[in-house]
């Protein structure tokens, strides 16, 4: 995974560009996070995902499932906006 910009390929095969807003790791769950946008987005619409760093290019992302890993994910985001 670039630091700033990568591609998915969703289930029918088409290349998706994207652009990282942060990545971080959860230290309670040790699983890492990226927050993502399509670039040129008007409408700050955000993405998430858990992956695997250890995988090379970030591996496959990871739906996030509970509405813990939500409210989690929500927090950082707010935070990191907060520094902004």
């Amino acid at each position: 995974m670039d630091e700033k910009k990568f591609t998915v390929v969703d289930e029918e095969g088409k290349e998706l560009d994207y652009e990282v807003v942060l990545t971080f790791k959860n230290p309670d769950t040790e699983k890492s996070y990226v927050i993502y946008k399509l670039p040129g987005d008007e409408n700050d619409e955000v993405f998430a995902a858990a992956y695997d760093e250890s995988e090379k290019n970030g591996g496959n992302l990871q739906p996030v499932d509970s509405d813990e890993e939500w409210d989690m994910l929500d927090e950082v985001l707010n935070a990191f906006l907060d520094e902004e």
